[in-house]
This record gives C-alpha cells, sequence and structure tokens, in this order.
C-alpha cells in the first residue's frame, strides 16, 4: 500500500510539472550594454606591421610587367604549308560481307510474340542474327519460349514483318537463325 502511494505521488509530479517546480516558456532577456567593449584596432601604427622576411624563390618574379611588355611571342609562320589531304588505300566496302562463322544454325518456322525475342533451345544473352525472305536482324534472345517445337523462335511483331516479307494477316514464317 505504501508502495502504491509513492508511485501515484511520483505520477502526479511527472504529470503536473507546474506543481513539480518547472517554469513556462518565455522570450529571452535581451544582452546588456555593459557586455560589450570598444576595442581599438592600430590601422597606421608602423610598429604593429611585422614584415615578412625569408621567402623562398617561388615569390621572386624573373621581370615586371609594363605598359608596353608582350605576354604572348607571335610564332614564326611555316615556309610551306600542306598541299592537300593524305589518302588512304583502303578496299571498296560493296565488295562483300565480313561477318564472323556462326556457332549453330537453325532452320525452322516463326511466330511473332509481342515481349521480344524468344527462343526455347537458346539461353538469355544468345546473339542471334535471324533470316527470312524480306531480310535479316540481329537480335538477343530475352526469354524462353516458343512452345510449339515446330516453331525455333519468336520475334518481337515489328521485327517479324520486318523479315517475313509477308502480309499483315500472317503468323508464321520460314526463318533460319544463325547463333553467334
Amino acid at each position: 500500500m505504501v508502495v502504491g502511494t509513492a508511485l501515484t505521488a511520483a505520477l502526479a509530479l511527472v504529470a503536473l510539472p507546474g506543481l513539480a517546480g518547472s517554469k513556462p516558456p518565455r522570450p529571452m532577456d535581451p544582452v546588456p550594454v555593459s557586455a560589450f567593449q570598444s576595442l581599438s584596432v592600430p590601422a597606421n601604427d608602423a610598429r604593429s606591421v611585422h614584415p615578412i622576411v625569408g621567402l623562398d624563390a617561388s615569390f621572386v618574379s624573373s621581370e615586371v610587367l609594363t605598359a608596353d611588355s608582350t605576354l604572348i611571342e607571335p610564332g614564326v609562320a611555316p615556309a610551306v604549308g600542306p598541299v592537300g589531304r593524305a589518302s588512304l588505300d583502303q578496299p571498296d566496302p560493296t565488295t562483300g560481307k565480313v561477318r564472323k562463322p556462326a556457332r549453330t544454325t537453325l532452320r525452322g518456322q516463326a511466330t511473332f510474340y509481342d515481349n521480344g525475342t524468344t527462343a526455347m533451345r537458346l539461353p538469355r544473352g544468345t546473339t542471334v542474327i535471324i533470316c527470312g525472305k524480306a531480310g535479316c536482324i540481329e537480335r538477343i534472345v530475352n526469354d524462353y519460349g516458343p512452345i510449339k517445337p515446330s516453331r525455333i523462335v519468336d520475334l518481337y511483331r515489328p521485327d517479324f514483318f520486318k523479315i517475313c516479307g509477308c502480309a499483315s494477316w500472317s503468323g508464321i514464317t520460314n526463318v533460319t537463325v544463325y547463333v553467334y
């Protein structure tokens, strides 16, 4: 019973800060003028100036700039300049195409798929060149598929019609896939 009374009294002191001796907030008192003191700085007193002695050579100037000093020396123009551009002997770029040989080649059917290029037999990240009747495209396999075993690759819809060379209602085309 005594413990309960002591806890109740302690709780009352915490709950009522005014009774426990705390003060309500009030504005700060201004700083009294007597706290400030005057300070004299002798700016023209020659005794207070200490010359800097013992500078190293990096602070010493070798010359003095005047109004007629030349900051940029004019160069001498060469007697003879270039007469034309150098030419290189390069092979004709239209003579053929250079492509490293593929690791393997797959032939079969392809269809379109709206989420990228998929191939069931190839891991993700494999670089492939897919050729159809209308041309070739280079893509990277980004998913597994197609589900039907007769189809070797599914293509993004615009890619499919780019290499298909077929009408817009077509859904399957024959392709050759070069795996790199």
